[in-house]
């Protein structure tokens, strides 16, 4: 009996421990993000992996009829991954009671047409509103409280403020990912969730309840203060500039840390217009951050918020987790007419302070200045992952500039079903991108990757690697001041040696100097090709006319890769 008791034993440890393996393979293997040299990468399979994605329409998963024709349309276009939304309100409809089976079969369709899914979870918050929450917690609007605007006027918006709003939704969001890891671990068709969408206060500046009266005029959370002064060399300048014009205080109410808020009886228009402004106070309301402490207020309590709700779905599946941003813009510079308190730059520190478990603060980046936001949004080491933008040319020709200069993590033009065409400007430059992924996922944080993006209003550009500068030009003779000219350009480089290059790109010419004025720069080889499971497959030599005579390089129509090898003489 000894001998059976001890056998069973062992026999149990073994189990124990086999079963504790597969679990932390299972673990390891999910998708995450992991740092190298200067930069992140999202490791999908075990191989670096940019999203090449688009955004359903909001509603589009919630009828597998209409997701038909769409996922074959997307697969065919090249993209890898979709991101789709998941409604609170249709996952528990009853307090308690839980219906995945639209999730699991979004899911399983994904997976068939060989597409990853990152699902919004649609929730407390949704442009600024919050449509997306049960019946039964609209109804109940006293456990369930709402954010009031001006003189105690309650919308639809549920307040950050309440610890009821926050646990069911947490509740809610731990059982979804318990569900999607049971169904999907092996297969790892889920590779992210954006938490809620658009967070913050839209028609005001911040809550006005009594509740949040009272917190706002009371002191800051000392958690946030000792966060401030902890890194108070390293803050984002809005936040450093706010501090120090008013006194640098490490303790005090948030008016009186950080300035004054929205002045009383000013009623929040849905959009600040011209007029009733002026075109010089709509320039300076971009570059300005008015009623700045009622912004960090509400930033600091949906970052908490939101912080609890992925703290809970990450202790059943710690697959990254992301929120994004409506920006600031033009006709919604002031916070209230952008949602106030979201994940912006200006408060980016807020939002690192209150929600380190969110892994990226991300862009819906329509803006025309895309070069600039993009590079806001890396900030204090943030990667940047666009889950809402264009498409078209003008799309594509932004990823490319994504891609090369800031290392993106994924880029999803919104309203992708409706958009998407096989082998449009988007789908040719996927496919371009796809071909290209081995070199990128081994360059990304060497600095020997970048990139341009040339538009009417920047025509000419120069990048530098190694010893060489190259000048590119929307001109296709860029050695004619008259020659014609393209409306937009965008191309990539890749140095795999000091004289070989990797460039990959449409509608622009690029001509080449040495950095030693004492020399000058030539072209050795030029060919067009493919890459094929990360192997050159080498295309037409060219010389002749197609490099005007060895002066230069073309871009053209198109998305294409060129392999260049350069040479110095005097």
């Amino acid at each position: 009996m000894k001998t059976k008791r001890i056998f069973l034993f062992v026999l149990i440890c073994l189990v124990s421990f086999s079963c504790k393996q597969q679990t932390q393979t299972v673990q390891k293997g999910i998708a995450h993000l992991e740092k190298k040299g200067n930069t992140t990468q999202l490791i999908v399979d075990g191989k670096p992996f940019i999203a090449l994605c688009g955004e359903l329409t909001n509603n589009a998963a919630t009828s597998l009829d209409y997701m038909k024709p769409v996922w074959p349309l997307l697969s065919q276009s090249n993209l890898n991954s979709v991101i789709a939304g998941i409604s609170w309100a249709m996952i528990e409809p009853e307090e308690g009671k839980f219906n995945f089976d639209i999730v699991g079969a979004v899911i399983n369709e994904a997976r068939n047409n060989n597409l990853k899914l990152i699902f919004i979870w649609f929730a407390s918050w949704k442009n600024g509103m919050s449509s997306y929450i049960p019946d039964w917690v609209k109804k109940d609007y006293k456990r369930f409280p709402r954010l009031n605007i001006n003189e105690n006027d309650p919308i639809e918006l549920l307040t950050p403020l309440s610890e009821e709003n926050r646990n069911a939704d947490a509740r809610a969001f731990a059982a979804l990912m318990k569900y999607i890891k049971e169904i999907d671990s092996n297969q790892q068709t889920v590779i992210m969730i954006q938490v809620e969408n658009e967070a913050g206060v839209l028609l005001d500046s911040r809550d006005r309840s009594d509740y949040a009266n009272k917190a706002y005029n009371g002191p800051v959370p000392q958690e946030l203060m000792n966060y401030i002064d902890k890194n108070r060399e390293n803050l984002v300048p809005e936040l450093k500039e706010a501090w120090k014009a008013n006194g640098s205080k490490l303790s005090g109410t948030w008016e009186e840390v950080f300035g004054p808020g929205k002045p009383k009886g000013l009623v929040m228009p849905v959009r600040n217009l011209v007029p009733p402004m002026t075109q010089k106070e709509q320039d300076e309301a971009l570059v300005t951050y008015p009623f700045y402490s009622d912004e960090v207020f509400m930033a600091w309590y949906y970052a908490t918020y939101i912080n609890k709700v992925v703290e809970a779905g990450k202790a059943e599946y710690p697959i990254p987790m992301f929120v994004n941003a409506w920006l600031k813009q033009r006709e919604h510079s002031w916070p209230g007419t952008y949602p106030s308190g979201g994940p912006l730059p200006q408060v980016f520190d807020i939002w690192h302070a209150g929600g380190p478990s969110i892994d990226i603060l991300c862009p819906d980046l329509y803006r025309p200045d895309f070069a600039y936001m993009a590079g806001l949004f890396t900030r204090e080491g943030n990667p940047l992952f666009i889950p809402e933008t264009g498409s078209g040319a003008q799309g594509a020709a932004n990823l490319i500039y994504a891609v090369g200069q800031h290392n993106v993590l994924g880029f999803s033009p919104f309203g992708i079903e409706r958009r998407i065409q096989v082998g449009d400007e988007l789908s040719q430059c996927y496919n371009m991108i796809s071909q290209l992924m081995p070199l990128i996922g081994e360059h990304q944080g060497l600095n020997s990757m970048g990139a341009v993006l040339l538009t009417k209003d920047n025509p000419s550009e120069n990048i530098e690697f190694g010893d060489y500068i190259f000048h590119t030009d929307l001109r296709f003779d860029p050695f004619n001041l008259n020659s014609r000219s393209a409306d937009l350009g965008a191309a990539m480089f890749i140095m795999t040696t000091p004289d070989e290059f990797y460039i990959g790109g449409t509608g622009m010419s690029i001509t080449l100097s040495q950095k030693n004025p004492e020399f000058k720069a030539g072209l050795a080889t030029v060919e067009e090709g493919t890459f094929a499971e990360g192997k050159w497959i080498p295309g037409r030599r060219l010389a002749g006319d197609d490099t005007g005579q060895g002066r230069n390089l073309r871009l053209g129509n198109g998305y294409n890769v060129i392999r260049v090898t350069l040479y110095s003489y005097k």
